[in-house]
């Protein structure tokens, strides 16, 4: 088939199953609510349906024996994911009034607001620092001890095991930390219809997803982990960007930053499963480590400049014009350092 005609199955594929997790966001945010979770813990619980494009991803790269896309998948989104939402966040909260001027966020009147806006800082909320972004430095950390070492080197099925068991450890800590008091919500039957439909149709988007990313790289000749960095993470991470300036307009700031914390917390962690249970092997330890390197860089950088951006936390513009130089980096040295395309 023309390479041509999988681009278009690859890019309808990805908004498929981005369809599918949005058919699944409400019924946890119905949850978060009912459980009485703040916007920071909340965001760690909603990850579930933001990154399940990348688990349905992983899932039909190992059942049909590429795993390496799915690998390259889960590394280069959560490279690429939070300059580019942060980003897009910062944008987004340029306008003059956010949401609801009658029922504004907690702590985010207009004049407060205002303020923000003439400061150049996205106001988010402190304690996405301690609930999300350490505690997931603390998983990247259990990764690479688990697929560095080369006695141990790449990904076996116990790392499956430990990664899920991490993962509701990063839970249980987000929602014990973050509870409020809960409130009553109505479910109805349309939702639940809706939630099973977008399980179907993720699972199809994601496959068609690895189909189509298999026959792309195969046509112009690069790795399936490279076609994975450079093609599938970049083009999944679209719809994120525009649920993230949704819901900054819609004035929960904190929420739209944070939730790219909880996404990547369950792509290194229940996302990494399949690829774990099919055993993935690292064949360049150069680029993996690399690649793993920014992967815990970016959210250290995250968390440094929330805490320590100034008076208020959050990001100042010179801050996130900072993230996106550091992915350029990135780019520079994967394309001349470990791919010496020169």
């Amino acid at each position: 088939m023309n390479i041509w005609i999988w681009a278009i199955v690859l890019i309808a594929a990805v908004w498929a199953a981005h369809w599918g997790a949005e058919q699944l966001d409400e019924p946890l945010k119905k949850l978060r609510r009912q459980w009485g979770l703040t916007q920071v813990a909340g965001a760690a619980f909603v990850g579930l349906a933001a990154a399940s494009p990348e688990i349905g991803i992983n899932t039909a790269s190992a059942v049909t024996g590429v795993s390496d896309i799915g690998l390259g998948t889960m590394l280069g989104s959560n490279i690429i994911a939070i300059p580019i939402v942060v980003t897009t966040a910062y944008w987004a909260s340029r306008r003059e009034r956010l949401g609801d001027e009658n029922d504004p966020e907690p702590g985010e009147d207009f004049d407060t607001h205002a303020l923000h806006r003439q400061q150049r800082l996205l106001r988010v909320e402190k304690s996405a620092v301690s609930v999300q972004a350490i505690p997931y430095l603390a998983i990247i950390a259990v990764v690479a001890v688990l697929t560095l070492p080369k006695s141990v080197r790449g990904l076996q099925p116990i790392d499956g095991l430990v990664m899920a068991i991490v993962y509701l450890a990063y839970l249980g800590q987000a929602v014990f930390r973050g509870r409020q008091q809960g409130r009553e919500v109505q479910w109805t039957k349309q939702e639940m219809f809706r939630a099973i439909a977008g399980v179907v149709v993720l699972a199809v988007g994601a496959y068609f997803t690895v189909r189509a990313t298999e026959n792309i790289v195969g046509a112009i000749g690069v790795s399936e982990i490279i076609g994975g960095l450079f093609i599938t993470a970049p083009m999944a991470m679209l719809p994120e960007l525009f649920a993230t300036w949704s819901v900054a307009r819609s004035g929960q700031v904190t929420a739209a930053t944070t939730s790219v914390i909880g996404d990547h917390a369950v792509t290194m962690t229940i996302a990494f499963v399949p690829l774990a249970l099919a055993t993935a092997p690292v064949n360049d330890l150069q680029l993996y480590s690399v690649n793993l390197a920014f992967v815990a860089l970016m959210p250290a950088l995250y968390a440094g400049f929330i805490h320590w951006g100034g008076k208020e936390h959050g990001f100042q513009l010179w801050q996130v014009l900072a993230l996106d130089g550091v992915y350029l980096i990135y780019l520079a040295i994967m394309l001349f350092g470990v791919l010496n395309v020169l």
